[in-house]
């Protein structure tokens, strides 16, 4: 199946991003939001990103000019009645993202994948809110999707291997590595990664080491671009706590449990850099 036009469910930080990733690679893309105000946000999202890019040199203004071109926005789950795949990327409700799976399988033509970009929760749960299940899949990108260079192409007992190698394939167009993995929470980076951020949490937790000193350990010691407790902060304690939570509440393995520390600073409102305090201050 040729993929010509995308859509994509949400335009904040994560359906932003695909958006933009999925225009700059060619497609036609048409992505919506819930009202007015959350799509104007995100489209100028897009816009300021791209905008930086030309300041950069990055890119010249009429490609950036052509990028906006190719992305439609909408309030309307009924324009996606055209679309070869859309990617589901909103919260993560797995009852809400079942509402989304079930009217995009009315909506859709026959032949259209449906993908989400969860990061933890069963997609085999979402699947089975549609007559497609065969051609249900996750697509997780990482944050931010323009630069991060892989994709996870997710796939559930029931996804056809022609989704799968379609998948792959449209991930890979868009500049991806992309690399599958059963539907297990977590999939492949976050079931290694989540354990290794909460147990840096605990390490802090416990008086064992600094902030500093665990961040530097593991950034000059095992030459990871920062340390977890920074990248801790750049993905958000509030994400973290969700993904490991999901985890858990699969798996009942204590590894995915959250420390108290983690917990608390979720409850003080204490996010990361998005809420320019964290582990560090910002």
């Amino acid at each position: 199946m040729e993929i010509k036009k995308v859509g994509v469910v949400g335009c904040g930080t994560m359906g932003g991003g695909i958006a933009q990733v999925c225009a700059q690679a060619g497609y036609s893309v048409t992505v919506s939001e819930a009202n007015e105000e959350l799509l104007q946000k995100g489209l100028g999202a897009i816009k300021s990103i791209l905008a930086r890019n030309v300041e950069r040199g990055r890119m010249t203004q009429p490609d950036a000019d052509a990028v906006i071109g190719r992305i439609k926005g909408t309030m309307k789950m009924s324009d996606f009645a055209d679309c070869d795949i859309v990617i589901e990327a909103i919260l993560e409700n797995m009852e809400i993202k079942k509402k989304v799976f079930g009217e995009l399988d009315k909506i859709c033509p026959p032949h259209a994948i449906l993908a989400t970009n969860t990061s933890s929760l069963s997609i085999t749960d979402m699947a089975m809110a549609t007559k497609r299940p065969a051609q249900v899949i996750g697509l997780h990108f990482f944050n931010p999707a323009p630069l991060m260079k892989l994709a996870e192409v997710v796939r559930t007992i029931l996804t056809s291997d022609e989704t799968i190698q379609a998948g792959k394939k449209f991930g890979e167009s868009l500049g991806k590595t992309a690399v599958v993995a059963k539907d297990s929470p977590g999939f492949i980076v976050n079931r290694l990664a989540v354990p290794f951020l909460l147990d840096a949490v605990r390490m802090l937790e416990s008086g064992y080491a600094s902030r500093e000193d665990i961040d530097a350990g593991i950034n000059m010691g095992l030459n990871h671009p920062m340390g977890p407790l920074a990248l801790a902060d750049l993905i958000g304690l509030d994400i973290i706590v969700s993904i490991a939570d999901a985890m858990y509440y699969e798996l009942k393995d204590s590894q995915f449990a959250c420390p108290p520390l983690i917990k608390k600073m979720v409850t003080a409102g204490w996010l990361g850099r998005k809420t320019k305090k964290g582990f560090y201050n910002y």
